[in-house]
């Protein structure tokens, strides 16, 4: 068969599928604690929220990817959910392993309530509670869906010669692989198990002759995942389901609901499940339709990784599946049986070098491990997956238990403390998710605003679909309304000839100068031959030069004191380079802010300081510049809150009205400017005013907003006092697609979510 998969696949397609994870975790408080604050509201509705909902208690989160074709997405999407939640819970924080946080003795377990519109899903839980305990309910894990591509499975089909329907050629390859899965689960156990101790409030009579590991836990020797053992996630008797077919599958739970040994087959806890088309309907699908996927359910949630699971434990499981495809095993009548006392083992004292049983002869861990990964090599060698470097790391963690999950993790554990050890890493990754909160992992190759837009809509289980990412273009659905959004604020609620009004300046002027909106004076010029006249009249006047329909301050250069024949050349024809219309303006006094309207309403206003450096009397305007550049919020492409500094032609000929030029030395605390123009675009710092600025202004800004029929508008006014609505103003600018990140994260001052007025606006919250 490898032969033949060589020739049928290229290595891109023997990897490819569709996966998704639905990952457990609990929120704890400061001190290590089960949260009692209810799900939060934030994350609105459980029962409808795609990606953020809850599991067994209102404490209990379960984030919920969408499937992706490639497990490096999963990956970044796993930690983007992560983000999001821990950044949106206020003072807790996310337990980061399996087994439970410390849970008071007298302490009610909050039980999910899902209200009238679920009341059967709350009864559900009830009869957990009431059945297995709070406590172990709330063991969290790691869940991981699973398919092979249509095209993939189609093709083999054709090859295969069988006598059967494609659907039960299909069925047939998903039984295989769950066959091998529960069998060769002790060996993934041993790879992806991280729970080695428990919290001295988890402590039962299951339990037998456990050591106490540290003031507030208990372990056994070569504990490696308590989750997986016989005091944890699991029935109340063993039950074993035959994968032999469908129809055996589905009879033979239906066998365990009617001995009232469980109550629904969501209540199987198999280390493996067969997944539908409808899974609110399991069994009519499964038989209609086949099985659509398989869901792994004895991963241990990864406590040295944030996202809970590893890259390259989920790249394993890319060439453990086909291994588990192509690799033909014998399983006599006690297969699962013995499947899972060797799981008990592993679970237990899988670190130590035990002996386990295949088809009912002894073999070692170790041994049987290396011939595994043996054919897993072979497979990946053959077919070219380039998988080999994180094969031979599974190898080397099977020679050596120190390299383990469990074994680190316990190591924390007895240093520090059960509690203590957890904490200290829901603190390290809460920090990391604040430090990330600005971008959405898995695309900070879209425009940082894009990416604010989408982290909202997630947030608050608006699905979204990445439609072109060059072009920054998504779509949002919620509640049956869709909406197509480009660059964060392009979207159906302006018309086309609304944009087109604001991105020609002298149509804008009109409009606002008939609306009675102060507007700067001033003249179009249409050729380079004009120049001459230009300056004659503007010469040594106060005066802003820009092309006609410039965007993030391209080609403008200002003069507020005026200047002489020779800039006024040099100004004018950098204009040109932009378009073939250029304005001269006069130069009005005072400060510049950015005034965002969206719908009717001021949203955030922004006072925009013009790019600048500060000496030490050391280093040149071109070093200055060089280090500030390296702050991490500073990036190209708007894909950062605040946009590298480049110093051009219109820096130049700045400076040079200043007499220095990029290799001048600023004195130690000397501010340099190095444009007029404060556009955030160019280099410059952005300060929150909004709370500041008179409400006289903010209404002129919707009067201008309005006066060219904008939703979503960036409206650029020079005020001279903004304490004085007397105060003169001037508008220079209407913006039809204004950046959000500039508001949502200044460089001083409020943080502000913008996001959420143009969900609004959208009408999809």
């Amino acid at each position: 068969m490898l032969e033949k998969f060589k020739v049928l696949f290229t290595n891109k397609e023997l990897l490819s599928g569709n996966y998704g994870i639905e990952r457990e975790m609990l929120r704890i408080d400061k001190d290590g604690n089960l949260s009692s604050n209810p799900h939060p509201r934030i994350f609105g509705d459980k029962n409808k929220n795609p990606y953020i909902t809850t599991d067994f208690s209102e404490s209990q989160i379960e984030l919920i990817t969408p499937t992706f074709k490639d497990v490096k997405e999963l990956y970044q999407f796993t930690n983007a959910l992560y983000d999001i939640v821990a950044t949106e819970i206020g003072d807790e924080y996310l337990w980061p392993q399996s087994m439970p946080c410390a849970i008071s003795k007298n302490k009610k377990i909050p039980i999910a309530d899902f209200g009238t519109e679920d009341k059967d899903a709350t009864i559900y839980r009830e009869k957990l509670l009431e059945k297995y305990g709070g406590k172990k309910q709330l063991i969290s894990g790691i869940h991981f869906n699973f398919s092979f591509t249509e095209d993939f499975l189609r093709k083999i089909y054709n090859i295969s010669n069988v006598d059967i329907s494609y659907k039960e050629f299909k069925n047939s390859v998903y039984l295989k692989v769950s066959r091998s899965y529960i069998k060769y689960n002790w060996l993934l156990i041993y790879i992806l198990g991280g729970t080695a101790a428990v919290h001295k409030s988890y402590v039962c009579d299951c339990f037998k002759n456990l050591k106490q590991l540290s003031k507030d836990s208990f372990s056994n020797d070569g504990a490696l995942s308590y989750r997986n053992g016989e005091c944890g996630y699991k029935n109340k008797i063993d039950l074993f389901p035959s994968y032999d077919t469908v129809d055996d599958y589905i009879g033979s739970i239906k066998s365990f609901i009617d001995d009232k040994i469980i109550d629904t087959h969501k209540e199987l806890y198999s280390p493996v499940r067969l997944k539908a088309k409808d899974n609110t309907n399991l069994f009519e699908s499964l038989i209609n339709d086949g099985i659509n996927y398989i869901e792994y359910r004895s991963i241990d949630i990864n406590p040295l990784e944030k996202g809970g699971i590893s890259l390259n434990d989920l790249y394993f499981l890319q060439v453990f599946n086909l291994f588990a495809l192509l690799y033909d095993d014998n399983y006599w009548d006690g297969w699962q049986k013995e499947a899972l006392e060797n799981q008990n083992i592993i679970a237990k004292k899988g670190q130590n070098n035990v002996v386990l049983k295949n088809n009912g002869k002894d073999i070692s861990k170790e041994q049987w491990a290396i011939d595994i990964l043996d054919k897993i090599k072979k497979i990946n060698n053959e077919l070219c997956l380039g998988k080999e470097n994180i094969i031979e790391g599974v190898i080397e963690k099977i020679k050596d238990n120190t390299l383990t999950y469990a074994y680190k993790m316990g190591r924390k554990v007895q240093s520090k403390g059960y509690v203590n050890a957890n904490l200290d890493l829901s603190i390290k990754y809460k920090n990391m998710a604040y430090k990330n909160r600005f971008s959405l992992c898995g695309y900070e190759d879209l425009e940082l605003s894009t990416q604010i837009l989408m982290k909202e809509a997630i947030k608050r289980g608006i699905i979204v679909e990445v439609i072109d990412r060059n072009d920054n273009f998504i779509l949002l659905e919620n509640k049956g309304i869709k909406q197509y959004v480009k660059q964060a604020t392009k979207t159906s609620v302006d018309n086309y000839i609304t944009i087109l009004m604001m991105e020609n300046k002298v149509v804008t002027k009109k409009l606002l100068y008939d609306n009675n909106v102060n507007v700067p004076n001033g003249v179009e010029i249409f050729s380079t031959s004009e120049i001459n006249d230009v300056i004659k009249k503007f010469q040594n006047k106060p005066v802003v030069i820009k092309p006609k329909s410039t965007n993030f301050g391209s080609g403008i250069s200002i003069f507020n004191e005026g200047t002489d024949s020779k800039n006024l050349a040099i100004a004018l024809n950098i204009a040109f380079n932009y378009d073939n219309t250029v304005l001269v303006e006069e130069f009005i006094k005072g400060k510049e802010y950015r005034f965002l309207v969206i719908g009717d309403e001021v949203v955030a206003i922004l006072h925009r300081v013009p790019a600048n450096v500060t000496g030490d009397g050391k280093h040149s305007i071109k070093e200055l510049v060089d280090e500030k550049n390296k702050d991490s919020l500073r990036g190209t492409k708007y894909r950062t809150p605040l946009e590298k500094i480049v110093l051009d032609d219109n820096v130049k000929l700045f400076l040079a009205q200043q007499n220095k030029n990029f290799d001048y030395i600023p004195r130690d605390k000397e501010v340099v400017y190095l444009r007029e123009n404060s556009n955030i675009s160019t280099g410059g710092d952005s300060i929150d005013y909004t709370e500041k600025i008179n409400k006289k202004f903010k209404d002129i800004a919707i009067r201008a907003a309005k006066a060219v029929d904008a939703k979503i508008c960036g409206v650029d006014m020079i005020i001279e006092d903004y304490n004085d609505e007397n105060s003169n103003y001037s508008i220079i600018e209407l913006n039809f697609n204004p950046a959000i990140h500039i508001h949502s994260y200044p460089y001083k001052g409020k943080e502000r979510n913008i996001a959420v007025h143009i969900l609004r606006l959208l009408n999809l919250i």
